[in-house]
């Protein structure tokens, strides 16, 4: 049996001179913690004692700028034209304007009633409890919610006024279930 011994030695020695030599340690680039970067200082260059600068040719000529803009951002003047009143048309005599569309449902006496009914009562609580909340002192969330309370509670009043019970409803139950959720969080 050969012993190829020699063979690994070598291939070790070279692997390890390759690891432990990282380049000439006349050319290392130094490198500076930042801590002490405030400290270094560069060096101004030194002119040379006989070295004086070429003189400045003053006597070029001086060249006007008179480019034309491209065309695609010239301005053109165009006068303005005259603005004519428009005259409507007159409506013929026998005419009467359409009641504008309602995107309110119709609803009958009774509906109109009973929506009347519950949007009263939803208000009413929703009311108490927003005079229940005043005396308590409120969270951002809680204020959050007494703002929207307040806004549907309005928004139900106005429809009521333009007559759209079922909104007014909707709107005033809205109102009392959020005003519901802010008595319990009290």
């Amino acid at each position: 049996m050969v012993k190829r011994w020699p063979h690994y030695a070598v291939v070790s020695a070279a692997v390890a001179a390759l690891v432990l030599s990282d380049g000439c340690a006349e050319k290392r680039a130094r490198a500076y913690p930042w801590a002490t970067a405030i400290t270094a200082r560069p060096n101004a260059p030194v002119p040379a004692a006989a070295y004086t600068p070429p003189q400045i040719d003053e006597s070029a000529p001086d060249l006007p700028w008179d480019f034309a803009p491209p065309p695609s951002l010239a301005v053109s003047r165009q006068p303005t034209r005259p603005r004519v009143a428009v005259q409507p048309a007159p409506e013929p005599a026998g005419s009467a304007k359409p009641d504008p569309l309602s995107l309110a449902p119709q609803l009958s006496q009774q509906e109109i009633a009973a929506a009347q009914q519950e949007m009263n009562d939803s208000l009413g609580i929703a009311q108490r409890n927003l005079v229940t909340a005043k005396n308590h002192r409120l969270n951002a969330t809680q204020s959050d919610l007494a703002s929207k309370v307040n806004s549907f509670v309005e928004e139900s009043k106005a429809a009521a006024k333009g007559g759209d019970w079922a909104r007014a409803r909707n709107l005033a139950r809205k109102a009392q279930l959020l005003s519901d959720e802010l008595a319990s969080s009290l």
